[in-house]
């Protein structure tokens, strides 16, 4: 009787496993797109602020001239 109902839960058992698993992915997955994106637009900010700072220029580098 007690091995029956092990063999019965047993499956239940590994399939929530089996779940755990594929939601931990999911989320690892999102949790990655998420930072390559937030990297991607912490460089684009860096580029944007390096290309204003070229057309604009430092009054003091003007003065020198």
């Amino acid at each position: 009787m007690r091995s029956a109902l092990l063999i019965v839960l047993l499956p239940m058992l590994c399939s929530g496993c089996a779940v755990v698993a594929v939601a931990d992915a999911a989320i690892s997955v999102t949790a990655t797109a998420v930072k390559v994106g937030a990297t991607v637009v912490e460089t684009t900010v860096d580029v944007a602020a390096a290309g204003v700072k070229a057309v604009v220029g430092n009054e003091d580098e003007k003065k020198k001239k």
